[in-house]
């Protein structure tokens, strides 16, 4: 899977495979590599910042973590503070799947759940942290937690011998848009685009925009439970005001129907993709038309760009780089979903 990073304020991470997508680049009309940020230890990309975050405050003393999440920061907290010898308590929204409760409980954490949404848990997480001793390990809004996602970006430099025309990742509090933000600074990418993926319901980024301020949605009503924080981070607003950050909003429906496709169904839109700069290491073909990897609704926004021709739209537009530029998807994570999940939100969406 790749060796695990050193220093970089990587200490738990991997550095993650780039792979091309055939499927995906039939979709896209452009070649396409796949960052797999689903196979770090604990399932996503959120690994980078949080395991970060987590060894600093280790050296500054802490005893206890506390987190509020709705899956994937909580997981990453929790595997991070197992590693250091140190108590975690995650702090979960009633939405959030029982699969992520279990492994929670499975890395040692305690679980208190509290609340709807992720907001309210935040609230309660608030409170926790006030105990001597505890350190509260924010899920997104946080230096650390950007300079640790900014590893991404750098790991992308040292595998591609140009830059990308675009790099396609979805958007929930804005952690992985401002810490890919701070990444493309970093190796002088700046002017690559990013193209920043929400569902409606959980679009706290599209609606900070169109109103040019940060704005609270009234609830979180998405499927992508992950992408759900009412209000967007300051940090992801200025970022997408400052650089060129294209907002996108997808159903639900088509983020679960990307999930579908992802996992076995073939990418039918046809394209013809010319070749990219030769990367100094070439990543290795996926399967033709056939991923086989499950991952969350969440990750399926961002791939539902591709398979929808949403991103050959903003090509013929001039929004990102056409083809020979390949073009980057985050594929961010898939540690709350299994067969059943799939199944249960094909249902309640009334797809076949």
């Amino acid at each position: 899977l790749g060796a695990m990073a050193a220093g970089d304020g990587g200490r738990f991470h991997i550095v993650s495979p780039l792979l091309e997508s055939v499927a995906l680049s039939k979709a896209a009309g452009t070649k396409v590599y796949m960052k797999l940020e689903n196979v770090q230890p604990t399932g996503s990309f959120k690994i980078r910042g949080i395991g970060y975050t987590c060894q600093e405050a280790a050296k500054r003393g802490c005893q206890r973590f506390i987190c509020s999440s709705g899956g994937n920061a909580g997981l990453a907290m929790a595997y991070a503070a197992r590693q250091l010898g140190l108590q975690a308590t995650v702090v979960v929204p009633s939405s959030t799947s029982p699969i992520v409760v279990q492994k929670l409980h499975d890395l040692g954490a305690h679980v208190e759940i509290c609340g709807k949404v992720w907001d309210d848990a935040n609230e309660r997480a608030k409170e926790l942290a006030k105990c001597e001793g505890c350190v509260s390990i924010h899920p997104f809004d946080h230096p650390l937690v950007w300079q640790g996602h900014a590893s991404l970006v750098r790991e992308l430099r040292d595998a591609l011998e140009a830059k990308p025309g675009a790099v396609v990742l979805s958007v929930g509090g804005g952690g992985l848009l401002a810490g890919v933000a701070a990444g493309l600074r970093d190796v002088g990418w700046q002017d690559v685009p990013i193209v920043a993926v929400e569902t409606w319901g959980a679009h706290s980024l599209h609606a900070a925009l169109e109103a040019g301020r940060l704005v609270s949605l009234p609830d979180i009503t998405s499927v992508a439970k992950c992408l759900g924080a009412k209000t967007v981070s300051a940090r992801a607003l200025q970022c997408a005001q400052e650089l060129r950050v294209v907002s996108q909003v997808v159903e639900d429906a088509e983020a679960v129907h990307a999930m579908e496709r992802f996992l076995g169904e073939p990418a039918g839109t046809a394209g013809t993709a010319a070749a990219p700069p030769r990367p100094r290491h070439p990543p290795r073909l996926s399967p033709a038309d056939d991923e086989r990897l499950l991952v969350e609704p969440a990750c399926g926004a961002a791939l539902a760009l591709l398979y929808t021709g949403r991103l050959r739209r903003l090509q013929r537009e001039g929004r990102v780089g056409a083809a020979p530029l390949p073009v980057v998807v985050v594929v961010c994570g898939g540690s709350a979903v299994d067969a059943a999940e799939l199944r249960a939100l094909k249902s309640h969406l009334g797809l076949p």
